[in-house]
């Protein structure tokens, strides 16, 4: 897709963002009733742990920390088993379940950090920030009367400062274009946040989607945006876009399968060591199942989004589109600690209907490797050559309906390949991608143009037909200037990526697509960004033309 940066933040950060693909699974209480353990051999070794803890912290040279101790013997022994297995200390354990768990407490809004300055990017309808009338474009400078702007600014600082208990007042000093310096106290409350960031019909009759992840609410809001489709149109066929979508709750891919399949039909099995085989079969009351879908993934496409992938291959009811998933096939459970913290074990794989394993090899005790693997697969020439992607005729399966080869082993190959594009690549567009030089500056554009752009082009208030036309008028006569291009140029001349003229001449077109399409993103939000992005998005292209056939 020529003009989303996306493919380049996944090319490039990909490594960095694998621990994404660790989101668990969490096993249904039939698979945990049937795990067992030998107890005369779990006390055993229970109490060899315990006296050794006792020995080091009563006998060693020096003083030790008991729970230090602990939770590194434990992190130890997690680690010598597979690469999703994992130890979360008590404070994580928040952290990684509020984005599945579709809500968080704190005042409402959604910010970003530009020249050192915390910047509300849009406010929640309805939420905290909205009812004392925070805008989008104001700048928090104080909170609790502390100065917050600077270059130690972080996200992770910005959260600390916003989020909060339900119920549980803050105090934000913020300024707004013209206008003095002024402050307002905030009750802080739940926020609802979405998992399908995009729903909209693309062409006539086909509704698109985008899932960035399956939390609690996943299966439940899209279910919602094919009700409001189907209340005005014929739902024709469906897109599923579960690129760069790392997983989630195993519950929500099971409920989304379920939708396509006939009464009887398998969504997945799972099976391990200490679990028998448990099925998961449709129950016939989906509401898709006359039609036509296209999902479409990519390397990050992990977990669940391989579950729905693997499952609607396997059955032959749709299409999948993109490139290789990433191979994620281990079932974890997650079991409470007596400090707060938890593990998550591998409790189990899962098999496609057709009986796939599609995890990728590992070994044990060595999760680095493991990653490594995944990194030499993903910058080999199999993202732009289908034939290029290495499959192992020993794990070969057909599919149920049309008996056509499918192979485990490592992710899910789609059925129509599509290469990545990278012929607009050059090093200073790279770094200004990758050093948020370009998603910084549109920012500084956007809040310096904001008053302009929205008393030409309209705000989006009101209903979705509003809003639709305000997007189509932007998309229509919006036109990146030589001015807004020039100034980006010079913006990355200060910043230390000066462009080169052989360069420029590379990137151009992509550097003003995307200027254009993150001042939509700035603007008008992430589901506006989504949808101007695709229209020159070819996997997106491709599952249109294919529902449209």
């Amino acid at each position: 897709m020529k003009n989303n940066i996306k493919g380049i933040l996944i090319s490039l950060l990909l490594f960095s963002s694998l621990s994404a693909m660790g989101q668990s699974y969490m096993a249904s209480p039939r698979v945990r009733e049937s795990m067992s353990y030998n107890s005369n051999a779990l006390n055993l070794y229970t109490s060899k742990i315990k006296q050794a803890l006792y020995f080091i912290y009563n006998g060693y040279v020096d003083s030790v920390k008991l729970d230090e101790l602990a939770q590194t013997a434990v992190t130890k022994m997690i680690q010598e088993l597979d690469p999703h297995s994992t130890y979360i200390s008590a404070k994580e354990i928040k952290e990684m379940e509020e984005p599945l768990l579709g809500k968080f407490e704190g005042i409402g809004v959604e910010y970003a950090i530009i020249a050192d300055t915390l910047t509300i990017q849009s406010v929640i309808l309805g939420g905290p920030s909205d009812k004392v009338g925070l805008k989008a474009g104001d700048k928090i400078n104080r909170v609790n009367g502390e100065v917050i702007s600077g270059a130690d600014l972080t996200a992770t600082k910005a959260i600390k400062y916003l989020r909060g208990p339900k119920g549980s007042k803050v105090s934000i000093g913020y300024i707004r274009r013209g206008e003095p310096e002024r402050e307002v106290v905030i009750t802080r409350d739940v926020i609802s946040t979405n998992t399908v960031d995009c729903a909209y019909q693309i062409s006539d009759g086909i509704l698109y989607t985008r899932i960035s992840r399956f939390g609690a609410q996943t299966y439940q809001e899209l279910m919602s945006a094919v009700y409001r489709f189907q209340g005005q149109n014929e739902l024709k066929g469906l897109i599923l876009d579960l690129r760069g979508n790392g997983g989630g709750y195993l519950s929500a891919a099971q409920k989304i399968v379920n939708e396509f399949l006939n009464r009887g039909e398998l969504i997945l099995y799972i099976e391990g060591r200490s679990i028998k085989r448990v099925n998961d079969i449709a129950d016939g009351t989906g509401r898709l199942k006359n039609i036509n879908v296209a999902v479409l993934i990519d390397e990050g496409s992990a977990s669940a989004s391989e579950i729905v992938a693997g499952a609607i291959q396997d059955w032959d009811r749709g299409v999948i589109i993109g490139r290789r998933s990433f191979g994620k096939g281990l079932v974890q459970q997650q079991y409470p600690l007596a400090d707060g913290s938890a593990i998550r074990v591998t409790i189990a794989r899962y098999h496609t209907p057709s009986g796939r394993v599609i995890q990728s090899p590992y070994s044990k005790g060595n999760s680095t490797e493991y990653y490594q693997n995944v990194m030499r697969r993903y910058l080999s020439d199999e993202r732009f050559n289908k034939d290029s992607i290495k499959v192992n005729d020993s794990l070969k399966f057909k599919t149920l309906r049309l008996k056509r080869d499918v192979y485990g082993g490592g992710g899910i190959i789609p059925d129509i390949f599509i290469p990545l594009d990278t012929s607009y690549y050059s090093n200073s567009y790279i770094k200004s991608v990758n050093s948020g030089n370009l998603s910084e500056f549109v920012g500084i554009w956007a809040d310096n143009h904001r008053e302009e752009y929205t008393k030409k082009y309209g705000t989006f208030a009101g209903d979705s037909y509003t809003k639709g036309l305000v997007f189509d008028k932007f998309c229509n006569d919006f036109v990146v200037t030589k001015e807004y291009l020039d100034s980006f140029l010079q913006y990355c001349s200060t910043k230390d990526n000066k462009y080169t003229q052989e360069d420029l001449e590379k990137s151009k077109d992509v550097i003003i697509s995307n200027l254009k399409g993150l001042i939509i993103r700035n603007l008008y939000g992430l589901d506006y960004y989504l949808r101007y992005i695709n229209k020159t998005d070819k996997e997106v292209l491709t599952a249109v033309e294919e529902l449209t056939k």
